[in-house]
């Protein structure tokens, strides 16, 4: 009888057996949320019906074309045909990149107020359930906080657990911009949340936004909440492979080739998010100059350098997230490889001192926090490293004069 070494192999399927055990463990343990599908794409409806229509005798462009092709094509109209079209398609226009998006805030909150109405009569329909009507009067409020006057809502998809971005400050003028991707269990519902604020996209996007302010108070800066992708449902199989990642990818990169302008653009990837960029990254336009992950599982790639990304790669983890135990490996598409804290994987490595968790990284007040604005700033001499010496700040030197005291 042959004899071989079994030790690899077994090495292997104990890793996979702990992965697959945390995440039951975590799913079981109040990380899983259920998310209510629904059938009827209203966003495909307005695109259809755009593509039928016609302005000035003229038909209107794909709402697939380039960005670039779209820009010329809203220059070329009257600001009432620009209103009119805002108006008659608003899902088709508030989710249009190489829209204006001035345009596209107006949109948006014209298709929000009509999901309003559509909400409100579901709420008293005799065909749901107790619990359906219930949850047509929560998505009801939270399409009628979205939809008002001051706020700035980049995308809306009502479909299925919905998609959203939103902006914080002037995207047309902004000197540097941030881009803030969640990871799992974030929808419309989720979006914002009073309690645990700064652990749903709206309050991390909000908090980083004062706290570049204050880093850099000269910098015109615009930092984007991008909830605009179907995360996984809790930390079942889908946080556990790319599938998610590799669609959001997609939609990452559509957002990221419209923006307006030249300026630089951070990225802010925490959890799950982290394996978005991840797989978005190689296909990143240059203007990405950064790529900062937080509480990350893995990036899908074993180091930094197969990212395919000139941006710089940056990390952190508070000492109590529970991500740390995840094992960080990939096997058959399940896990997401090297850890980004890890020495070999050669990311600039942050301190996140006080950041209370997994869900705490843009707390106010926290190292992590503080060193994100620096990043969406430029600042970079001023941020603080992991361990006490310079070493994630090595051949670098601010971009703008204004650094943290």
């Amino acid at each position: 009888m042959t004899s071989f070494d079994t030790t690899p192999q077994l090495s292997v399927w104990r890793a996979l057996a702990a992965l697959a055990v945390v995440f039951v463990m975590l799913a079981t343990t109040g990380w899983t949320a259920m998310h209510h599908e629904r059938g009827t794409s209203a966003l495909q409806a307005s695109r259809t019906a755009w593509e039928h229509a016609r302005i000035g005798g003229r038909p209107l462009p794909d709402t697939d074309s380039a960005p670039s092709r779209l820009t010329r094509f809203f220059a070329s109209l009257t600001a009432p045909q620009r209103t009119a079209l805002a108006h008659d398609y608003a899902l088709a226009v508030g989710n249009m990149n190489g829209a204006p998006a001035e345009l596209r805030y107006r949109a948006n909150r014209v298709a929000l107020l009509q999901q309003v109405g559509i909400e409100r009569t579901r709420m008293h329909d005799s065909r749901l359930t107790p619990s359906g009507q219930q949850l047509a009067g929560r998505r009801m409020h939270r399409y009628e906080d979205l939809s008002t006057a001051d706020r700035q809502i980049l995308a809306f998809d009502p479909g299925g657990s919905g998609r959203v971005a939103e902006v914080f400050g002037n995207l047309d003028e902004a000197e540097r911009i941030s881009v803030v991707v969640p990871g799992v269990d974030t929808d419309l519902l989720t979006f914002q949340r009073t309690n645990r604020k700064y652990s749903a996209p709206v309050g991390m996007a909000q908090a980083l936004y004062s706290a570049e302010r204050e880093a850099s108070p000269s910098t015109r800066t615009a930092v984007i909440a991008w909830a605009d992708y179907t995360s996984p449902d809790g930390l079942g199989i889908d946080s556990a492979t790319a599938m998610r990642a590799e669609s959001g990818a997609v939609r990452l990169n559509a957002l990221l080739s419209a923006l307006p302008g030249r300026t630089p653009v951070s990225m802010f990837c925490h959890s799950y998010g982290s394996v978005v960029c991840g797989v978005a990254a190689d296909d990143m336009p240059d203007r990405v100059t950064d790529i900062a992950v937080a509480g990350s599982p893995g990036m899908r790639v074993e180091n930094a350098e197969q990212l395919g990304t000139g941006a710089r790669v940056w990390a952190m983890r508070d000492a109590d997230d529970w991500i740390q135990d995840v094992p960080h490996l990939e096997v058959g598409g399940l896990g997401h490889g090297q850890d980004p804290m890890a020495d070999a994987f050669g990311a600039r490595v942050l301190s996140a001192r006080e950041a209370k968790g997994h869900g705490g990284y843009f707390e106010p007040g926290t190292d992590s926090l503080r060193n994100l604005a620096d990043i969406g700033t430029g600042s970079y001499r001023s941020v603080e490293c992991a361990h006490d010496d310079d070493a994630c700040t090595v051949g670098l030197s601010d971009t703008t004069e204004a650094g943290r005291a």
